[in-house]
């Protein structure tokens, strides 16, 4: 019988955002307001569809540039300007700055909620928030809006560099004292798999967007849809074990 790839898993780490937590469905709706407000034709979905993956350029460049980590907010509202500009909204930074206030109500995906408390109440594995957020802003979160226990909650911050720079995941496993392939690391995005996978670790790809993987030798364990679909797995492969 072949050996399951994540039968030495004892340590889950979560992407937060579009993860655990759903920023298009927390977002799209404030940012459709924003932009009526100024008279803009554009859509709120027409603007996230591009502030997100300016998101991820401003990210990229803040590890490229070297020039002293930026901070996830940080990132998060200079997209959001270039967008504004890109679709010639007119703001002020004062707009910017009272807008940026959506991100204390970022809410779950409501499978989240459910496949987290499962995993959590199974008492089986360790659950960490690994992410790219600050980590005051990340503690935040976990204890006012997640509402599921997590044992450890780690941010970006302390490898000084956003995901996938190797440092992230080659930190969290100094700091959780584990050796890579005993941490799987959950993703909705194919880059944090791939970055995850080249440093050791296990992982499962939460196909959320209905997206392929990254054409890399590093490849999830396996694929779900949701958290239902992942507590299934994970809790069917222990019982197995």
């Amino acid at each position: 019988m072949p050996i399951d790839p994540i039968a030495q898993v004892n340590t889950l780490a979560f992407d937060m955002f579009g993860t655990v937590l759903d920023l298009g469905g927390s977002l799209i709706g404030p940012t459709d307001k924003f932009l009526k407000e100024r008279g803009s034709t554009v859509t709120g979905a027409e603007l996230w569809a591009d502030w997100r993956g300016r998101q991820r350029i401003e990210q990229y460049q803040d590890n490229l540039f070297m020039l002293g980590h930026s901070g996830y907010l940080e990132t998060c509202r200079r997209s959001f300007i270039y967008c504004l500009r890109m679709h010639k909204v007119n703001f002020t930074y004062d707009d910017v700055a009272k807008f940026m206030a959506v991100y204390d109500d970022m809410r779950l995906y409501d499978d989240g909620v459910a496949g987290l408390q499962r995993l959590a109440d199974s008492g089986r594995f360790r659950l960490v928030a690994l992410s790219n957020g600050e980590q005051s802003y990340l503690e935040k979160l976990v204890r006012d809006n997640i509402g599921v226990p997590f044992d450890d909650v780690i941010s970006v911050e302390k490898a000084g560099s956003f995901k996938p720079h190797p440092a992230v995941y080659r930190t969290a496993a100094r700091i959780l004292d584990k050796s890579p392939g005993e941490i799987l690391m959950v993703a909705a995005h194919s880059f944090d798999i791939t970055g995850a996978r080249a440093c050791g670790y296990r992982a499962a790809y939460v196909n959320r967007y209905d997206l392929p993987n990254e054409e890399s030798p590093y490849l999830p364990d396996f694929e779900v849809a949701d958290f239902h679909q992942l507590a299934d797995r994970l809790l069917t492969s222990r019982d197995r074990a």
